[in-house]
């Protein structure tokens, strides 16, 4: 039984309660980072209060109590995305990007060869570009891209050549800048068929949908804790048993390690052979609790409360601002996700982004690190704003009225 009011989110939310320049905060940055309820700030409080204690290594009260919370986190997120092999398939990172650092540097360097294809497109961020740009240097495998369509889309007319010497495909679920929802299912069983593996940038994906690995027929999946309301810090990596098994360490030090001698090591068993040092305790404390709030809300109910105001949004910005605004994504809300990115004619986003702060409007001016898919729109930059949770129709009022006035000074 889910308990989904974004008027009750929104009183759980303490940063909702701000007043920036005389007016009501209106937070449409969730794309880049989500407000944590007070229930995750006081499970990260509440740690450092009580049971602060690095992990797996005490044997006293508080020690077992941190190494509880923490472990209890990796099932958290488990649980969370349908993992069938538990929280044994569960490593902590930084974020999304350390993740695919992980998967370039792990299991790519162990299975990659030179001439092998990852094939990627054109509107990945840069954490699903640049390690794989790293990878290419150092063993010389291709980077190849699947383009994007005129219609924000991708345009896979041709996936069946791109697909040739394909190792790895390796794509967001949904982008962080046009919004658009990937056919991440239909994608996978086209990698699998062709032999390949699948990998997910689930940054946006995972904390705006509903997920489940098995029913995705995923390889590989990476997200972010504050994303989806929970702390910064922390990210997860997820892949199956066997592949997870089969994968070297990335980094070295303590906590990976079964054994050490003077001349070697044995890297430890599962997911502590990739959290090298001492982990993000904090953190994992707050995703937990992040994830259990989300899961009590009920994503599937979240995605729709998301979907309407994005199409409300979108009808309003398209019918208000046509041949002013440019709305960099599809108008529509088929496969599409609450991240609106707006190109104001003659004015920079930059400008647009101040204008709008003096009204308590927040959201995110540049590249949003997706400088490829912008060079594929003719943009150095947009304006974007995205939904949480906690968003309401009184926040696109809020834009909207914000962004009449910013046309009306750089008209």
């Amino acid at each position: 039984m889910t308990s989904y009011d974004p008027r009750r989110v929104r009183i759980d939310t303490p940063v909702l309660e701000r007043v920036i320049n005389g007016h009501p905060i209106a937070y449409l940055d969730s794309a880049s980072s989500s407000l944590p309820p007070r229930t995750v700030i006081e499970a990260v409080s509440r740690y450092y209060e009580l049971h602060h204690a690095n992990v797996h290594r005490g044997v006293f009260q508080t020690a077992n109590e941190a190494t509880e919370i923490y472990e209890g986190a990796r099932a958290a997120a488990a649980r969370y995305i349908n993992a069938p092999g538990g929280a044994d398939e569960i490593v902590f990172t930084k974020n999304t990007t350390e993740a695919f650092n992980l998967l370039a540097n792990s299991w790519g360097v162990a299975n990659l060869r030179a001439g092998d294809v990852v094939l990627i497109s054109e509107m990945e961020h840069h954490a699903n570009i640049v390690p794989w740009f790293h990878l290419r240097d150092r063993v010389g495998i291709e980077v190849r891209f699947i383009p994007v369509g005129d219609d924000f889309r991708l345009d896979l007319s041709n996936l069946e050549s791109l697909m040739r010497g394909v190792k790895l495909v390796s794509l967001t679920g949904m982008s962080n800048v046009l919004g658009t929802i990937n056919p991440i299912g239909d994608l996978a069983r086209v990698a699998h068929e062709h032999g390949a593996l699948m990998a997910v940038d689930g940054a946006q994906w995972v904390a705006h949908g509903v997920t489940d690995v098995v029913a995705a027929d995923i390889d590989f999946l990476a997200f972010s804790g504050h994303k989806m309301l929970g702390p910064t810090g922390i990210g997860v990596f997820w892949t199956r048993t066997a592949l997870l098994e089969a994968m070297p360490p990335f980094l070295g030090g303590g906590g990976m390690i079964a054994d050490v001698r003077l001349d070697g090591y044995v890297p430890a068993d599962g997911p502590a052979r990739f959290e090298a040092g001492t982990p993000p305790i904090a953190e994992a404390a707050g995703l937990a609790a992040a994830l259990r709030y989300l899961e009590n809300l009920g994503p599937a109910a979240i995605v729709a409360h998301e979907r309407a105001l994005t199409a409300d949004a979108l009808a309003r910005l398209h019918g208000e601002f046509a041949g002013r605004v440019r709305i960099i994504g599809p108008l529509d809300t088929v496969d599409r996700g609450g991240v609106i990115s707006l190109d104001v004619e003659g004015v920079h986003p930059h400008d647009v982004a101040q204008v709008l702060d003096q009204y308590g409007v927040c959201v995110r001016p540049g590249h949003h690190c997706a400088k490829p898919l912008m060079r594929r729109f003719g943009l150095a930059a947009t304006a974007r704003a995205s939904f949480g949770p906690y968003s309401l129709t009184r926040d696109t009022d809020a834009l909207i009225d914000a962004l009449g006035h910013a046309l009306t000074l750089f008209s």
